[in-house]
């Protein structure tokens, strides 16, 4: 007994065979995250070494072609550039497609850190980072203060109360703070009292990380229990920086004096050297650029940063406002409803044009079903994969819509001459009508599975956009035929109408169980 003959005898039984994958696709459509296009890995990391006050020159030689000759000997490097300025040292490494961005990320890791013992004193450790397209900000937040409010004071309420608290959003990945003044005490050094005390910037550099620190100062035992000692040498106070001792010399008169850093420097309690400006409507502010995790949903991320906002902002001073200047989700959100927009409409088209040529309410709805139920079945497959909700995955949806019915329609208009011509039930004509029509309906699927599937394989950085419309495209087709043989004998069976005055068109008579 064929599948279509079960089904067609098991109405429930195909029911609940069909509804399965739908219920789960409904499921799983709330799950799917939304992005423009298709999330990329792009195998490229950059290493970048930075060397306060170093000359283009000596980064050049010294850090650059070092690192250049580290991360050579990895595999799979396709490209490889760097870029030299003053104190900054920048290596490119981009690999070949088919290497993992994240192996090849630890594998550079591995090389640079052999490099570190060879590096120039001073050198900073180098970074090495991952090239990812998700660390686009996803919403930019700006928050201002009132005509009397310093930036100092903005910058300290943008960072306790609001930047902190977004860190803590699900999603959220890094929120960076620019164009603030954060506090900073600033020893302004006196060239000519460093020249008569014969010292340079570098000791009063040492002077300051040498008596500015704490350290472990061991363990203390008292009977049972156990106590850690730590020695407490931060300072306390911006003024008690004046009185950090650079050096102790010897004077002619054999007394010994101590050079203090308020005899070559004035210590003022200010803040950092401003590196960027943010204004919101001519009063002072400062940014919030806020990048979501990678592989999160930018539109649950950008929702969620929005309606915590809401919650902060009753919390702040009245004259503190916060203005989101930058939504990537709008232009995503705008971009997915309209092709959800086609997507339906494409539907509506396709079930309006079936009805124009079949002139049967019932027939129409029979080839219908195969819209939704393959469509939304194939929201699961989607979960599975690992796909989002994006401009190319709908794409190939909206391709769908106009294949995933033919199979239905090519099972439903051999059924419907059966009835027509020769007077059968619907048991009878479905069954028969499926049988007949099964290996061209198999060959079609395949053949249009065959076009699509080799998109999903495509090689380069083109494969990697088109990989999720080739897959959404090749299941929903096989979907297709899946219910073409199920639902749709079933619904043959159960819904049409046999004909009562059935008409073989352009045959005349019957003789020996022949039409002639």
């Amino acid at each position: 007994m064929t599948i279509w003959d079960i089904c067609i005898r098991r109405p429930v039984f195909t029911t609940m065979l069909v509804l399965g994958p739908v219920v789960l696709g409904l499921a799983s459509y709330t799950r799917l995250g939304v992005e423009l296009f298709p999330n990329v890995d792009v195998p490229v990391v950059v290493v970048t070494t930075t060397l306060r006050g170093a000359g283009v020159e000596e980064m050049e030689s010294s850090v650059t072609r070092q690192v250049e000759e580290a991360v050579n000997t990895v595999s799979g490097i396709d490209e490889l550039r760097s870029t030299t300025r003053e104190g900054v040292s920048s290596v490119v490494i981009g690999f070949k497609l088919e290497r993992n961005g994240d192996i090849a990320a630890q594998d550079v890791r591995d090389k640079v850190s052999t490099l570190l013992p060879r590096l120039p004193f001073g050198t900073d450790p180098p970074v090495v980072e991952k090239f990812n397209l998700d660390a686009a900000p996803v919403v930019t937040v700006v928050v201002s203060g009132g005509s009397g409010r310093k930036l100092r004071e903005v910058t300290e309420i943008a960072k306790k109360q609001i930047k902190e608290d977004l860190e803590a959003v699900t999603g959220v990945g890094a929120v960076v703070l620019v164009g603030g003044e954060q506090r900073a005490v600033n020893v302004v050094l006196k060239p000519d009292r460093l020249r008569a005390h014969k010292l340079s910037a570098e000791d009063v550099r040492k002077a300051l990380a040498a008596q500015n620190l704490e350290l472990p100062g061991g363990k203390v035992d008292s009977g049972l229990t156990e106590f850690g000692l730590r020695t407490v040498g931060r300072i306390q106070k911006p003024a008690d920086f004046e009185d950090v001792i650079i050096e102790t010399r010897t004077g002619t008169d054999g007394l010994k004096y101590s050079i203090r850093v308020k005899d070559v420097a004035t210590v003022t309690d200010s803040v950092e050297e401003p590196r960027g400006k943010s204004r919101l409507d001519g009063n002072v502010a400062v940014s919030l650029i806020i990048q979501k995790q990678s592989g999160g949903n930018t539109v649950a991320v950008a929702d969620a940063v929005k309606a915590r906002l809401a919650k902060i902002q009753p919390t702040l001073p009245a004259d503190i406002k916060t203005e989101i200047i930058r939504d990537q989700s709008k232009f995503i959100k705008g971009s997915i409803e309209e092709v959800k927009f086609h997507l339906v409409l494409a539907a509506f088209l396709v079930v309006g044009t079936i009805f124009i040529f079949l002139r049967d309410w019932r027939a129409t709805l029979i080839a219908a079903t195969a819209v939704p139920t393959s469509i939304v079945g194939t929201f699961a497959f989607m979960d599975v994969m690992g796909f989002s909700l994006n401009n190319m995955t709908l794409l190939g949806l909206i391709l769908a819509v106009g294949i995933v019915i033919d199979d239905a329609v090519v099972v439903l208009e051999n059924v419907f001459r059966h009835m027509e011509e020769e007077g059968s039930s619907g048991w009878e004509a479905a069954s028969l009508a499926t049988k007949e029509i099964s290996l061209a309906v198999i060959a079609t699927t395949l053949s249009l599975v065959v076009i699509f599937a080799p998109i999903a394989f495509m090689s380069g950085q083109v494969g990697r956009f088109f990989n999720s419309f080739g897959f959404v495209v090749a299941f929903a087709i096989l979907m297709s035929m899946a219910v073409s043989f199920t639902l749709t004998p079933m619904l043959c069976a159960w819904v049409l109408k046999p004909l009562k005055n059935p008409s073989p068109t352009f045959l005349s008579g019957k003789r020996d169980g022949r039409w002639f």
